[in-house]
């Protein structure tokens, strides 16, 4: 008999994203606090890639044949972990700050904006099965 689930996969990705966009906010929130901070490096956390790829790829669950081996089958969604890289300043100028404010501010706009966009999907989601869950009413 097949597996009912009440959450799709569309949840658990939204689910997974706004977890990464507030991981990628107190990322940017670093950036800007240290903007003025001598030698700091700024720091990008990118996740995009890897949750595209875990969406595309079919999740397996793989079955152990003894307690000691390693878990297989894990490209799940929940899975997904962003790459937090360094901006190395290459300039010989300057104190070696890396952080533009500029760019963290558009980072920091677009993903907000990104956020509310997920959030306000996964409230519709949730919605349609409370109304469905209430039938129709």
């Amino acid at each position: 008999m097949a597996e009912i689930r009440i959450a799709d996969q569309t949840i658990a990705v939204l689910q997974k994203s706004l977890d990464l966009r507030a991981q990628k906010q107190q990322v940017i929130a670093g950036n800007i606090a240290n903007a003025e901070t001598p030698g700091y490096s700024a720091r990008k956390l990118t996740f995009e890639d890897n949750l595209r790829k875990a969406i595309n790829t079919p999740e397996m669950a793989g079955q152990k044949s003894h307690a000691k081996h390693f878990p297989i089958g894990t490209n799940g969604i929940s899975n997904v972990q962003g790459t937090l890289t360094k901006q190395v300043n290459s300039s010989p100028l300057g104190d070696g700050n890396s952080v533009s404010v500029d760019d963290e501010m558009f980072d920091l706009a677009e993903n907000q904006i990104l956020f509310e966009a997920a959030s306000q999907m996964i409230k519709k989601k949730f919605s349609m099965l409370k109304f469905a869950a209430s039938d129709g009413r």
